[in-house]
């Protein structure tokens, strides 16, 4: 009789052993910030374009081969695009150049994303434009980073990357590093 008593004991000892263990590795897992490198926010970029977009049924923008680069000192991001525009009224074939813009980032819960937040053309280059269109396209330049790409999406967060320890959880402060992006965790 006592060799089961042992038995269980020891069973039990096992068990609470396991599930301290378990609680323990759980403890560990409740992050309170993520940090998406460079190179992580480069892929999930890339994977959102192209971009097309047609503008006041006049103008069709493109933008593609997106390049992020990432601006610690004023907490922004500037991303750079090939830009193509057609307007066949105005021009005889697509105009070419690049496009950069740089902006802050917020949160959108509806959406789980980073999203730009007040994006400011930095560069709108176009190659071979006819210099009586050079003020309306980089109006449109404008137009394009305040409008077409205010709240789009940098980054997309997994369902499983906001849950911890099996609460829903949102990101808070966003701080953009020399070398990534850290997202600060708000706890329940």
């Amino acid at each position: 009789m006592m060799a089961i008593t042992r038995r269980r004991w020891l069973a039990a000892a096992g068990m609470a052993a396991l599930a301290t263990t378990g609680w323990l590795a759980g403890c560990g897992a409740w992050r309170s910030e993520y940090t998406f490198s460079q190179s992580q926010l480069q892929s999930a970029l890339q994977r959102k374009f192209p971009f097309s977009k047609r503008y006041m049924e006049l103008f069709d923008i493109q933008l593609a081969n997106p390049q992020l680069a990432l601006d610690a000192a004023r907490n922004r991001v500037t991303v750079t695009f090939d830009a193509t525009i057609d307007n066949r009224l105005f021009f005889r074939q697509p105009l070419t150049g690049r496009f950069a813009l740089d902006s802050a980032l917020r949160y959108d819960s509806p959406t789980r994303s980073l999203v730009l937040q007040d994006p400011e053309v930095r560069q709108f280059d176009v190659q071979g434009l006819p210099s009586q269109f050079s003020r309306q396209l980089n109006a449109l330049g404008g137009i394009l980073s305040e409008q077409l790409l205010q709240g789009y999406p940098l980054y997309t967060f997994k369902p499983d990357e906001l849950r911890m320890a099996g609460t829903a959880v949102e990101p808070g402060t966003i701080t953009v590093l020399p070398d990534g992006i850290n997202v600060k965790i708000n706890r329940p």
